[in-house]
C-alpha cells in the first residue's frame, strides 16, 4: 500500500485507473480539473486545505450484486475517523457524510467487473477538512475545522482515514456484511423521519425513510402509508429548496 500525490489531475478516480496501482494505494490530488461528485455534480476543493483523492481497491470476493456493501464499508470508515476527533457524523443515502445537517465528505465509487464478481473499485473521496468558506451556490457544505473551531495535520488525517478505510474494508473481506448493514442503519441521515424528495418526473413530495435494502435501494413509505424503494438516481433529497447533492 502506498501513497501517490499529484498536484493537479483531471480526477483522482481516472488516475487510479492506471494498472500501475495496487490495492490499498491512495491516490491524492490538491486541484482536480474534472472532479466529479454523485449524479454528475462536480466537486470542488481548495489546494492545501481538504482531503481529496481515490482509493484503490480489488474486491474479488465481492459478487456484482453485493457491491453496495462497499459503499457502506466506505461511508462507516468516514464515520470512524469523524468519530476519532469528537465528531458526530451520519450517512445521506447514498453515501454522503452529514454532521448535523451539513454535508462534510461527499464519496464516488466506480466498479470493474470480470464477470460476475468486482475486480477493481475505484472510491474517490472529498473530505473537507481545513476550508473555512465555500461557494454560496453549495446548498449545506461545513467543514471539520467549522465543526470544531481548530485546524488539522492533513497528513495526519489521510492517514487515520487510510488506516480506517482498510479497516472497515477488512471487516467486509471477512464476512462482515451483515454488521455493516446493521451500523449503516445505525448512521442513517433522517432514518424514521419525513423528508422532501425529488423524482426525475419533476414530482416532489414528503415521505418518510425507512431503511435500505442489501442493494442499497432507498425504502420510502409515502404519504398515503405504501413503502417504495428507490434505486440511485431514481429519487433525491430535498435539501434547504435544492435537489439533494
Amino acid at each position: 500500500m502506498s501513497f501517490y500525490r499529484f498536484d493537479t489531475l483531471t480526477s483522482s478516480n481516472d488516475e487510479a485507473r492506471a494498472p500501475r496501482y495496487s490495492e490499498g494505494d491512495w491516490i491524492g490530488v490538491e486541484h482536480q480539473t474534472a472532479g466529479r461528485g454523485q449524479r454528475g455534480h462536480s466537486w470542488s476543493s481548495h489546494a492545501g486545505e481538504d482531503i481529496t483523492g481515490s482509493l484503490l481497491l480489488e474486491p474479488r470476493f465481492l459478487a456484482v450484486r453485493e457491491q453496495f456493501s462497499i459503499s457502506q464499508a466506505v461511508a462507516l470508515a468516514l464515520v470512524d475517523l469523524l468519530k476519532e476527533y469528537g465528531i458526530a457524523a451520519e450517512i445521506k443515502w447514498t453515501n454522503d457524510i452529514y454532521v448535523s445537517g451539513h454535508k462534510v465528505a461527499g464519496i464516488l465509487i466506480e466498479h470493474n467487473l470480470a464477470g460476475a464478481v468486482l475486480s477493481r473499485t475505484v472510491v474517490g473521496i472529498g473530505l473537507n477538512v481545513n476550508r473555512m468558506a465555500f461557494d454560496p451556490e453549495l446548498p449545506n457544505p461545513t467543514s471539520m475545522a467549522l465543526l470544531t473551531g481548530r485546524t488539522f495535520d492533513r497528513e495526519e488525517v489521510l492517514r487515520r482515514l487510510h488506516r480506517a478505510l482498510m479497516a472497515r474494508y477488512g471487516q467486509l473481506r471477512e464476512g462482515g456484511g451483515e454488521p455493516l448493514q446493521e451500523e449503516y442503519h445505525a448512521h442513517l441521515y433522517r432514518l424514521g423521519e419525513a423528508q422532501r424528495f425529488h423524482l426525475p418526473t419533476g414530482e416532489e413530495f414528503e415521505g418518510v425513510i425507512r431503511g435500505v435494502e442489501r442493494d442499497g435501494t432507498l425504502r420510502v413509505e409515502h404519504p398515503d402509508g405504501c413503502v417504495q424503494g428507490y434505486l440511485f438516481r431514481e429519487i433525491e433529497f430535498v435539501i434547504a429548496g435544492r435537489e439533494g447533492r
